[in-house]
């Protein structure tokens, strides 16, 4: 439901969108967790080509990376636009002016709009999506998450969404707390990548040039010093979804200057880590998805000060 007078919807004015369940009017100065308003802001909008291949292609995808996080994670590659205090990277934009960007790439080639960091914007996302629509476009619409998610939202998104790409961090509770101040991340990741998976089930679906057009895939980080977080997360993907289930097991984290005094996130994941991970991920009976090789670090750090933060 919308207010008539400004045009704001009325979840916005009572924010539960996600699980911090803030409960603020974002439409007012007293803003929540995630210090978002009503207003739409981005880090950038481009062509994004350093996805997964059946996600990026070779036009990529028409990424849209929001502006702060209802989590924060001390490692966070795009901390220049994700962080919730201090300055950040971001750019205020209306509708119109985002959809217009949107169809611009679309008509460069891509076939996806993908929405980065959503959980907090989710109303406004929709708000897009129908926008996108309304214009004559039917482009693959992909959610990507960091599963911090209510999985109410998730069922919201049944029929709109056309692929979940669902980061699953943690399987331990503390790890959620101590590293990304964000508590009962397990709970609320199983819940929402659950939902995601009832929806969408283990396969995904490809069209002629080998795009995704609807499904899950559900990626991984693996952190130096915490192989048995990952080794847990597979665990629970194979034994209460499937081992079917498309993974993108990833090792390219690399710490920023935000970790140089923080054990273990100081310092590159070691190729004997990821081996670990890779040997539970094949005892698991895990075939489907990407791996990445121990250089894949040096090729996926964003600089949001340019136009376009990957190229």
């Amino acid at each position: 439901m919308e207010n008539s007078e400004n045009n704001i919807p009325g979840s916005l004015l009572e924010c539960v969108t996600c699980p911090r369940n803030c409960k603020v009017d974002r439409s007012s100065d007293k803003l929540g967790f995630c210090k978002t308003g009503v207003k739409i802001t981005t880090g950038s909008i481009c062509a994004h080509r350093g996805e997964e291949p059946v996600i990026s292609g070779h036009h990529g995808i028409c990424n849209i990376f929001f502006t702060h996080c209802n989590m924060q994670c001390l490692y966070c590659q795009n901390h220049d636009i994700s962080r919730n205090t201090g300055s950040i990277v971001k750019n205020e934009i209306s509708l119109s002016q985002l959809v217009d960007k949107i169809e611009d790439l679309l008509k460069q080639g891509c076939k996806s709009v993908g929405f980065v960091s959503p959980s907090h914007y989710v109303i406004q996302m929709l708000q897009i999506i129908d926008e996108v629509k309304k214009r004559g476009h039917n482009p693959v619409f992909v959610y990507n998450t960091n599963s911090y998610d209510k999985k109410e939202t998730i069922e919201k998104l049944e029929g709109i969404i056309d692929v979940y790409l669902p980061d699953f961090k943690y399987m331990d509770e503390r790890l959620g707390r101590d590293l990304s101040d964000t508590p009962h991340y397990p709970k609320f990741a199983k819940a929402s990548i659950g939902e995601m998976y009832r929806q969408k089930g283990a396969m995904i679906s490809l069209d002629d040039e080998g795009l995704i057009t609807s499904g899950m895939i559900i990626r991984h980080l693996v952190l130096p010093g915490y192989t048995e977080n990952s080794k847990s997360v597979l665990k629970y993907i194979a034994e209460n979804f499937s081992n079917e289930c498309y993974i993108s097991l990833m090792s390219q984290y690399y710490p920023t200057h935000r970790v140089v005094n923080v054990p273990h996130l100081n310092r590159r994941l070691k190729p004997k880590e990821y081996d670990e991970v890779l040997d539970e991920f094949e005892k698991l009976g895990f075939e489907n998805g990407w791996v990445q090789h121990m250089d894949s670090a040096e090729n996926y750090r964003p600089d949001f000060l340019r136009e376009h933060p990957f190229e």
